[in-house]
């Protein structure tokens, strides 16, 4: 009877193990969702302080190329200095980054109502929440969604710098319709992604790769939102 009670003591281990595991890709994106909401918040925040101080508002109109650059200098910065950075150098980076955005952003509470804002916030983490957890509870492996979402969101960029000269409305209800697929698939594909990286391998802190998960998934939103915005928003 020894290899019985060797197997079941096995099993058991298995068992335990994927218990385990489980329990930890759920605090990890736990602590991920946790980091994107604070920088959703900061990003709120700092629109409406933006709006309600003309000096701001002025200089984010005047200078907004100049704001532009510092986002995506933050966004390179932090994806690629992850592995080196401290749980606190990369919380300050995507604080700092969020900030900016919502300076950048604060332009769409003078374009459109409050109303369609909200209601274009709400449909977005409809459809956000709907995503995730897809991504979260499928057992498709949607690896292979990665190549055809990168390309999507090649066209999309390529699209809209083609549309900053031509200002075709056509063109830009085409380019919000994918954008809201682009973004919508990879809200599943990369939380799927994230949680098989729980572990932290490659990191030298487990907090820097949270905040470097929580600004993936904070890039996916906010493109949503300004997708749904575009598509439903009613302005002013």
């Amino acid at each position: 009877m020894a290899w019985e009670t060797s197997g079941w003591q096995t099993s058991s281990s298995g068992a335990a193990d994927s218990i385990l595991v489980q329990e930890s890709q759920r605090a990890f994106m736990s602590r991920v969702h946790g980091w994107m909401f604070v920088g959703l918040l900061v990003t709120g925040a700092t629109a409406l302080l933006t709006v309600s101080n003309a000096a701001l508002l002025n200089a984010v109109l005047e200078w907004r190329l100049a704001f532009i650059v510092a986002q995506l200098g933050a966004v390179f910065a932090l994806s690629f200095m992850a592995p080196r950075l401290s749980g606190p150098a990369a919380a300050v980076l995507f604080l700092g980054y969020s900030a900016l955005t919502g300076m950048t952003l604060s332009v769409l509470l003078l374009i459109f109502t409050a109303g369609s804002l909200a209601q274009a916030f709400f449909l977005t983490a409809a459809v956000y929440g709907a995503m995730a957890i897809y991504g979260t509870v499928t057992k498709k492996n949607l690896g292979a969604w990665g190549t055809f979402l990168f390309m999507g969101l090649v066209g999309v960029v390529l699209a809209s710098v083609v549309n900053l000269f031509m200002r075709s409305d056509a063109m830009s209800f085409v380019i919000s319709c994918a954008s809201v697929v682009v973004f919508a698939g990879l809200t599943a594909y990369d939380t799927q992604k994230l949680r098989e990286m729980h572990t932290g391998a490659g990191y030298n802190s487990i907090a820097a790769l949270s905040i470097v998960g929580a600004l993936t998934l904070y890039l996916d939103f906010i493109n949503l939102f300004i997708a749904l915005l575009r598509l439903t928003g009613s302005r002013r």
